[in-house]
């Protein structure tokens, strides 16, 4: 029996993945933004779930969750990141104000949350953490280049994480959903101020119904094809294998995550190649120094 700790526990990948996790026997504590959202699940399964008020970009609050979910449970096994939200529109587009909070939630609230983790995972010899990312944590398109760079800016942190926190048995996995099933838009999806320079422009392609990780908020679910019981269900087969050497830093969850992010890492590395002459042509010469 583990312990899990699930932040923006009411949505995306969280709530399938709590329900999975309580059925199985484990133990959840899950944070939410609005009251009451667990309820069901709460009458159903007891004191095997606690359900914390939280939001990430309050860093006093996040030390008293955690300490909270420790004091509940006595130790915590599994961090999963996964309150966040998207913010679409050319990047000219967006305000500050949407530009910083974007970045207070996705990245420094993720930030955050695993950063107080680490002491209690140190200490016990053990622990997981998963955030949450995306495909566009790989990809750039047009139209999403905020949201992507908030994704971006998480990769490269939790990647370091990894590396750094390995030596304590503590693993970092990055799940990459492409498209999912559910009402990402609709509840977790803000909108820049559109500028007519735009209309008819790439930046907007993304807001046309199609089966990506990023359609409109308008667009017919059934024809995204990421199951998010079935994406929540790898996360957590990945997270209880418990072999290091199996863990993947990344999972692509997706058929379309999958060839997305092959075709752009595919694309670069050809570029890569390409400039290798270059790049080895302004290395100092021979023998110069200092």
């Amino acid at each position: 029996m583990k312990t899990w700790f699930i932040t923006g526990a009411n949505g995306g990948l969280a709530r399938p993945m709590v329900e999975i996790l309580l059925e199985k026997g484990d133990r959840v504590v899950a944070t939410v933004r609005k009251p009451h959202v667990l309820d069901k699940l709460q009458a159903k399964y007891g004191t095997a779930l606690l359900e914390i008020m939280l939001d990430v970009t309050d860093g006093q609050a996040i030390k008293q969750a955690v300490q909270q979910a420790i004091d509940a449970f006595g130790s915590v096994d599994v961090l999963v990141n996964n309150a966040g939200y998207g913010l679409f529109g050319a990047v000219e587009e967006a305000s500050d104000e949407q530009i910083e909070h974007l970045f207070q939630t996705n990245f420094f609230g993720s930030l955050r949350v695993a950063r107080a983790f680490m002491p209690h995972f140190r200490a016990q010899g053990k622990g997981h953490i998963v955030q949450i990312s995306s495909e566009v944590g790989q990809v750039a398109n047009a139209g999403q280049g905020l949201y992507s760079a908030s994704k971006w800016a998480v990769e490269g942190a939790f990647e370091a994480l990894a590396k750094e926190a390995a030596p304590f048995n503590i693993k970092v996995t990055l799940a990459e959903p492409g498209g999912i099933r559910t009402d990402f838009f609709a509840g977790n999806g803000v909108f820049a101020q559109e500028l007519d320079a735009y209309n008819n422009h790439l930046a907007r392609e993304f807001k046309k119904p199609k089966s990506h990780t990023h359609g409109t908020e308008n667009a017919d679910k059934s024809s995204i094809l990421g199951d998010p019981q079935k994406m929540a269900s790898a996360i957590i087969q990945c997270v209880d294998r418990g072999n290091s050497s199996e863990t993947p830093l990344r999972m692509a969850l997706g058929s379309d995550a999958y060839r997305d992010i092959k075709a752009v890492l595919t694309s670069r590395l050809a570029e890569l190649e390409a400039q290798k002459e270059l790049a080895y042509s302004t290395d100092v010469d021979n023998g110069a120094g200092f």
